[in-house]
């Protein structure tokens, strides 16, 4: 008999992969080692803009060919930037072309940067709400018109904390994830009959290299284990989600911070 979070036979599109320290290499690797096909899609060139030590236009592939030798089914789709009108339709007709079809979608993608108030600007509050919002609704409604009848599906959203504490130097971010997670809600039900099941995570502070030093240890300090969640920790949850074991959840934001504590 299948084990429940065996992921053989399903079709999983991962976005927001685009450098080795992030959760959705995480997750990538996670999805594969269990079983799934998985692709993926990220965009190396905000990365890059973000400067993040291990962003890299190589990573793609060069990820795709590592996990291909471990025996893991994986592709690579061409990187292209969300924000771009029709892309997030785009990105999941080119997915299902490649797989066949998609029961699985992990939209793991997000615009963020710093943005206090008297700092806002009409065009970055629209790339936080066009990347992060209006692509994942798009890819929703996209996924749910190419499942195959018959077939259970599961989309899994990401959000923060903006609903635990303020973020009041990232608010354009902060509105966007907050949208994410009434997205979930309202996708869950109105998805059910199709069987898809959409649920959504915070996975509080998480160490993908963005914060260094005395800062860094300042946030390890308000985890009561004294350290941060790790790529790793996200990764479990979106498998569990994904997986058969959570084929009666649906709606639910997951808030899985480790014990996070605000000041």
């Amino acid at each position: 008999m299948q084990q429940l979070q065996d992921l053989t036979g399903r079709n999983i599109l991962v976005t927001g992969v685009s450098r080795p320290g992030g959760i959705g290499a995480a997750i990538v690797r996670r999805l594969a080692e269990y079983g799934a096909r998985v692709l993926f899609h990220g965009s190396a060139d905000y990365d890059r803009a973000m400067e993040y030590w291990d962003a890299s236009a190589s990573f793609a592939r060069e990820f795709e060919q590592d996990l291909r030798r471990e025996g893991l089914d994986v592709t690579a789709l061409a990187s292209f930037d969300l924000y771009r009108p029709g892309a997030g339709e785009e990105l999941i007709g080119l997915a299902a072309r490649e797989a066949g079809y998609l029961d699985g979608l992990v939209l793991n993608h997000a615009y963020s940067t710093s943005s206090s108030l008297g700092q806002w600007t009409e065009e970055d509050i629209d790339r936080h709400l066009r990347v992060n919002v209006l692509a994942s609704m798009m890819m929703i409604q996209a996924f749910a018109g190419q499942k195959p009848e018959g077939l259970r599906g599961a989309v899994t959203l990401f959000t923060s904390g903006q609903d635990l504490g303020p973020m009041t130097g990232e608010i354009p971010y902060a509105v966007s994830k907050a949208a994410e997670a009434n997205l979930c809600r309202q996708a869950a039900a109105a998805l059910s009959r199709q069987n898809i099941q959409v649920n959504c995570i915070n996975p509080g502070p998480t160490d993908t290299g963005y914060l260094t030093g005395e800062a860094y240890e300042q946030v390890a300090q308000s985890f009561p284990l004294g350290k941060w969640g790790m790529p790793e920790d996200a990764a479990r949850l979106v498998h569990f989600l994904q997986s058969e074991e959570a084929r009666w959840i649906t709606g639910q934001v997951i808030s899985s911070e480790g014990g996070f504590q605000r000041g």
